[in-house]
This record gives C-alpha cells, sequence and structure tokens, in this order.
C-alpha cells in the first residue's frame, strides 16, 4: 500500500535536510499505513463484515480528499482511465481483497502476500509481454516465492485458510493489474497529473464502486456505538473507524505522497517494503498474532525479493533486459497509491 509518485528523482537531488524531513515522512507514512489491518480486524471479529468496513474507509478518505478532486477536476477530462483504473483496482480491489483476508489470516500474512505485486509484475513482464528480464529481477521473484513458502509453511500442509490466502494474493494482483494498466495507457509526451489529485479522485471512485457492492444500507452501525476488543482490550469502534479514515488512509497516502517527492524511488521502495515489518510487529504487540521464526525468516526474504523485484523492472519501450524503469517506475512518475 505504499505511495508512488512524480518529481521524486528531481526531489532526490535536493538538500540533505529536505530528505531527512521527506524519509521522516515516509517512515509515518509507512506507520499509518500499517496500522490500517490492526485496526479493522477488531472491527471485522466485533461484527462487521469486511466489505463494509472497507466502505467504511474509502467512503470516509473520499469525503476528506473531496476539496482535492474539486480542484483536479480537470482529471475526469485529462486522465479517466487512470482514475478509473486506480479506482476500480489500488482502492476497491486492492483493499476489498486485503480486508476480506485478515478477517481469516493473521494481517502480517496477508500484508506479505500482498507485497509479491512487484514480482507478479516482472513475470507479466516476462511470460505476457515476452520481454526480457535481468538475473536480479528473476532473482527478486525466486526470493519472493521462496519467502512465501515459508511464510505460509507449506511443509505442513498449507496450516492457513486457503480462502484467506487467495484474497491477499488477490489484493496483489489487483496491484499488479493496476500497474499494467497505468503503464499501458501512460503517454511519453503528457504531463504527470498530481499524485493527490489521483487519489482523490481514486477513492471517490472506489467509494461508488464499493457502495453498489458493499450495500452499507445492510450494515449493522450499531458495533460503531460500542466497543472492539484488542486482545482482550477494549476500545470503542469509533475510535478505530476514526483511525483507519484519517490516519490508515488519508494521512498515510498525504504523507506518503510528499516524502516520495523528496527521495529517490529506491530509497521509498526500500521504506514502503518497512510497512508490511510495521504491520506485523503492530499486530504482534496488539493483536496477539504471533509468527513463528521460519515464517519472521520468511517474510524478510519476501520484502528483499519485492525490493529487487521492484527495483528491476522494464524501461517502456526498451528492448534491452529488464533493470530499471517499468510499470513501478512509470507509477512513479505519474502518481499512485497501493
Amino acid at each position: 500500500m505504499a505511495v508512488h509518485t512524480s518529481e521524486s528523482s528531481a526531489a532526490g537531488g535536493g538538500a540533505g535536510g529536505g530528505k531527512g524531513v521527506g524519509l521522516g515522512l515516509a517512515l509515518g507514512s509507512a506507520l499509518a499505513f500499517g496500522g490500517s489491518g490492526v485496526a479493522a480486524k477488531p472491527l471485522i471479529e466485533a461484527g462487521l463484515d469486511p466489505l463494509h468496513v472497507v466502505w467504511l474507509r474509502v467512503a470516509g478518505a473520499a469525503l476528506v480528499m473531496l476539496p482535492l478532486a474539486v480542484r483536479h477536476r480537470s482529471l475526469v477530462r485529462r486522465r479517466p482511465a487512470l482514475l478509473l483504473g486506480f479506482g476500480l483496482l489500488a482502492v476497491a480491489g486492492v483493499q476489498a481483497c486485503y480486508f476480506a483476508a485478515i478477517s481469516r489470516i493473521p494481517v502480517g500474512v496477508a500484508l506479505l502476500v500482498e507485497y509479491l505485486a512487484p514480482a507478479l509484475v516482472l513475470g507479466w513482464v516476462r511470460f505476457v509481454q515476452r520481454r526480457p528480464v535481468t538475473r536480479a529481477a528473476a532473482l527478486g521473484v525466486v526470493l519472493a516465492a521462496g519467502g512465501l513458502a515459508c511464510v505460509v509453511e507449506v511443509w505442513s500442509g498449507l496450516s492457513f485458510d486457503a480462502v484467506g490466502l487467495l484474497l491477499a494474493l488477490g489484493a496483489a494482483c489487483c496491484q499488479v493489474g493496476y500497474f499494467v494498466l497505468s503503464d499501458q495507457g501512460s503517454d511519453a509526451g503528457a504531463e504527470a497529473p498530481d499524485p493527490l489529485g489521483v487519489i482523490a479522485y481514486g477513492l471517490l471512485v472506489g467509494a461508488l464502486v464499493l457502495t453498489a457492492v458493499a450495500r452499507p444500507w445492510t450494515m449493522d452501525w450499531s458495533v460503531l456505538k460500542g466497543d472492539a476488543h484488542m486482545n482482550g482490550t477494549a476500545v470503542p469502534a469509533a475510535v478505530l473507524l476514526a483511525w483507519i479514515v484519517l490516519i490508515a488512509t488519508v494521512l498515510a497516502y498525504v504523507t506518503g505522497v510528499v516524502s516520495v517527492r523528496r527521495l529517490s524511488p529506491q530509497v521509498a521502495g526500500v521504506v514502503a517494503c518497512l510497512e508490511a515489518v510495521i504491520a506485523t510487529v503492530l499486530a504482534w504487540v496488539l493483536l496477539g498474532e504471533h509468527l513463528s521464526a521460519p515464517q519472521i525468516v520468511g517474510g524478510a526474504v519476501v520484502l528483499l525479493g519485492a525490493f529487487i523485484a521492484q527495483s528491476s523492472a522494464p524501461t517502456k519501450g526498451s528492448e534491452e533486459p529488464v533493470a530499471s524503469g517499468g510499470p513501478e517506475r512509470e507509477l512513479s512518475r505519474r502518481g499512485t497509491a497501493a
């Protein structure tokens, strides 16, 4: 769920102080994003359907970001496919699959599976687009796959809920779909849209789609008046919802956008990987979801593989083996979030 935005390369050449601020904001964004699942799971366990929690998150954030959508209303005319793809896949698809997954499997496992997305992008490039990839990119894919095998403990007969794992993989595939859509729809001569505008409209599109799918009028609204429990500790449900909307969505996206503008894409990618680590630690401390030693090692390998794959995507139109640029880098030029 890391944020990729435009102007990052130019910003990477700024003053050291600016980079320091950018790094701090990036860490804050990773912390905010990482806490979304930890805050959502108690609400789901309290009786809310995962789709209803997703709708509350996206609709609430869309309302807060509405002024930005009005400010960037020209995007509707200039980049309708980009906004639609972002809303359907990066917002509605990713969030719905992720929240449904954490209702069945640990938060850390779901997010680690989702971090297969950069590796899956390389698979698309190699086997669908039939473009060569570097050995480093192939190594990243192998590492990510091997690490995932440790995370789900395949030697014990897939001890995790298979449906939950498929939902988490669905979240990863939604990210891949958006990466590919954006890459295919890119225009080399077009001006990059403001990422905050893309986020604002993506949330609006996502909210509309989720309203039709989740049917919030059937939700048990009384759950929000009571308490939810985090590993035995009662927490007001309304407080958890406010955290999900304001901190884990609005603040996370905005700080992520500002931070990446001050950092290089490589540094931003490293910091983004911390989201999975933060989510796993928070789930361990607040929800009591303990991972075994092999799962922790596997998670580290997944993140390493994801980072290598993310740093080894193809330059658009290049016939050379994949080494830099490509779907993820194209996104960082144009402005997206996952």
